[in-house]
């Protein structure tokens, strides 16, 4: 640390930077006053908080936490000789049977919307619910898993008068993944015991216990009330929190049971979803060092990385590239992949869909005009090829420009000059070409409707993107990176998807592949009316695939089996005339068509036509 002091914050004038929204520009600096070392806040908007409780100035002791917005510090001092072990030390004693309450998920008042309005009026339920919204609200923002258990253990310091807590994240009871912990009156060096059979107890049974006098083992300090409640996150026990206190005065009460599961059932999700956000950040941050390519690309299957690995070899090279692939598998992000890790990174980047323009405004848009070249051509215009002089052009859909314009783009790739329309002066031209396609180039090649010459100048090095259908264990990490993507965009929570979504998102064959992917998610985004995706939220089209092995609810299954027996009442009524059964149903029989085939039907009509 320097003699000045440390200043940390989100501005490039501060000594430690923090690029971090939550973290404000001038946020906090620690410094040394009287052989003493002191953090103090500077006004933050967020605040600063050590070992989980918000400070304004504070000197620190060894092992103090500080969170400074998603990220957490660690103080140690170097004189210190006593290492700073576990917080939480899992110890065996016994609990007083007698003295314990039990608190099954089903029966806390807060966690049950339809029983709200029958909660008794007063002061403790109003003080309970604000509670709860303030917490909901705090860490709904928090993407760090340890920073949101300090930040909640401050919290629930505020409203239950432990003395000690803990909060530890994991699905084993015999070994957390993430753990932190305070005893408020002994200080950072001493851990807090939990008793081992206690937390088995909470994770097998799911319910939550609250003990006065529960210790029948000495223990110093004796405790004398404690709570441990489950982290339910959809069924499934992901951590616990435990409190306790040796005060003999103070009783935790059922109100207190109550208030604490129900913040567990609120802080269960962040977690998991804080969690989520870290993994797919370590994901992204491990992948990018294995293959070292600059990309914006999403997956970690087999079949992504060999495209990772061949867009790396590709790109320091000046060679013409083709990429194949199907409509939204992300031609143009893999285009731009090669475009940023080559030696042009720093020229311009221009992408045309030649799909999209007609053949005289192709040509015009790709070579520019001159000034009176047609009607219409009031100035003259530099084209895209102009444009991106010194840097890479993107032709996407290739397959589709005409002949003609076929022989004036062969022309460019061969002698590295062109011509505007309307000119009479040829100007050379430093470019990359990189081509994109949905076609079979060399099959139009043989029916006459793409030039040989010019699909072997294209043809130099071609890279294909897999259809979403071939690396379906990308769709795990794409969906959870789309939900992110419109959940800031649209200002809503979301906390993740579902694992019945889940299954239905990995059951379904995306014909639209990655596009059509993200357009499903984006639309649950904004139908969505819970913390989590559903499969209600879904696009209905992927509750028509056929599922044996989908553990669909019940409720779409009968969908699902309705739509079934409606069709195949139609097409009896009809004599297995598809055009008269759509007539029947309302649809259009393109329509029938697919869901014949989405509900697994086609085999069923084929043997009642038989009979």
């Amino acid at each position: 640390m320097k003699d000045g002091g440390l200043s940390i914050g989100r501005d490039l004038s501060n000594d430690l930077i923090i690029d971090d929204s939550l973290v404000s520009p001038q946020h906090c600096q620690i410094a040394f006053r009287s052989e003493q070392c002191m953090v103090q806040d500077l006004g933050s908007l967020s605040g600063t908080f050590v070992n989980g409780l918000p400070v304004l100035e504070r000197p620190l002791a060894h092992g103090d936490q500080i969170v400074v917005g998603g990220s957490v510090f660690l103080f140690l001092r170097e004189e210190a000789t006593a290492a700073y072990a576990s917080p939480v030390e899992l110890s065996d004693s016994s609990t007083n049977a007698a003295a314990t309450t039990r608190l099954r998920r089903e029966d806390a008042r807060y966690l049950h919307p339809e029983a709200l309005a029958a909660l008794p009026t007063g002061e403790r339920t109003a003080r309970d619910l604000q509670t709860l919204l303030k917490i909901a609200t705090a860490i709904g923002s928090i993407r760090n898993v340890e920073s949101l258990q300090w930040q909640l253990l401050g919290m629930i310091f505020d409203v239950v008068p432990a003395e000690r807590g803990a909060i530890l994240a994991g699905a084993d009871p015999a070994e957390f993944s993430s753990v932190v912990a305070w005893d408020r009156v002994a200080g950072p060096q001493h851990p807090v015991h939990v008793d081992r059979d206690l937390a088995q107890q909470v994770f097998q049974e799911r319910i939550a216990i609250l003990s006065n006098d529960p210790s029948e083992t000495p223990r110093t300090p004796p405790v004398h009330s404690l709570i441990c409640v489950p982290l339910l996150n959809l069924d499934k026990v992901v951590g616990l929190i435990y409190l306790d206190t040796a005060n003999p005065v103070v009783r935790f009460t059922e109100d207190d049971l109550h208030l604490v599961t129900a913040i567990a059932g609120v802080a269960a999700m962040a977690i998991e979803s804080a969690r989520q956000v870290e993994w797919l950040g370590s994901e992204n941050l491990r992948l990018r060092a294995e293959v070292n390519l600059d990309h914006d690309m999403v997956g970690d299957s087999a079949r992504m990385r060999e495209v990772y690995q061949l867009i790396e070899r590709v790109a320091v090279t000046a060679s013409t590239v083709l990429i194949y692939g199907e409509s939204g598998t992300g031609k143009e992000l893999a285009a731009r992949a090669i475009h940023r890790n080559s030696p042009r990174r720093d020229q311009p980047f221009v992408a045309i869909n030649c799909a999209a323009l007609t053949e005289t405004l192709l040509e015009s848009e790709l070579f520019g005009h001159e000034r009176g070249a047609f009607t219409g051509a009031i100035t003259q215009k530099r084209g895209q090829l102009e444009m991106a002089n010194a840097g890479t052009i993107f032709l996407d859909e290739m397959g589709e420009i005409s002949p003609a314009l076929q022989a004036k783009l062969l022309r460019v790739l061969q002698e590295r000059d062109f011509m505007r329309v309307g000119g009479t002066r040829s100007m050379p031209l430093n470019i990359r070409v990189i081509a994109a396609t949905n076609k079979n180039l060399q099959k139009a090649t043989k029916d006459g409707t793409f030039r040989e010459d010019l699909y072997y100048r294209l043809n130099v090095v071609s890279v294909t993107m897999p259809p979403l259908r071939d690396h379906k264990e990308d769709i795990p990490l794409l969906a959870g990176y789309f939900a992110a993507k419109y959940a800031e965009k649209c200002n809503r929570r979301v906390l993740g998807i579902s694992p019945d979504a889940r299954t239905l998102l990995s059951q379904y064959d995306w014909p639209g592949n990655i596009r059509e992917l993200e357009n499903a998610i984006e639309r649950a985004v904004v139908l969505g009316s819970s913390g989590m995706i559903l499969p209600e939220d879904l696009p209905e089209t992927l509750h028509e695939t056929p599922a044996q092995s989908m553990r669909s609810s019940t409720y779409h299954e009968a969908v699902r089996q309705l739509k079934r027996q409606l069709i195949l009442t139609a097409m009896e009524q009809s004599e297995g005339k598809i055009t008269e059964a759509a007539r029947l149903l309302g649809v259009h029989s393109n329509y029938l068509h697919r869901l014949i085939r989405n509900l697994d039907l086609r085999l069923t009509l084929r043997k009642r036509s038989k009979a």
